[in-house]
């Protein structure tokens, strides 16, 4: 079993930046690949980002803006957003799986409760 917690998320003004952070217990942290996926009302949960050792993938609508990142000593998964508009305004869930990263989230086993992110215009 994998336990998955995020944090940071919050309500800013659009332009701002926040970092999330999901912290992993359980099996071996670096072995699965970590996503972050994200909900907003009335829509279909989507692929945010992955990453797995090195390897870093990203939806089109968030690159050059959100950078996902991992510390295997700390199990934590980062997800820096900056430049951030109200159409990134969800829920955003931390993911993992055995494997490589896949985009879509019925591939992935471990899931975190979810932390809200708002930004307003």
């Amino acid at each position: 079993q994998v336990q998955l917690v995020e944090s940071g998320g919050g309500l800013v003004q659009a332009g701002a930046s926040l970092r999330l952070s999901c912290a992993a217990s359980g099996r071996t942290f670096s072995n699965y690949a970590m996503g972050w996926f994200r909900q907003a009302p009335g829509k279909e949960r989507e692929f945010v980002a992955g990453i797995k050792w090195s390897s870093t993938y990203y939806a089109d609508s968030v690159k050059g803006r959100f950078t996902i990142s991992r510390d295997n000593v700390k199990n934590t998964v980062f997800l820096q957003m900056n430049s951030l508009k109200p159409e990134d305004t969800a829920v955003y869930y931390c993911a993992a799986r055995f494997g490589n990263v896949r985009h879509v989230s019925l591939e992935y086993n471990y899931w975190g409760q979810g932390t809200q992110v708002t930004v307003s215009s």
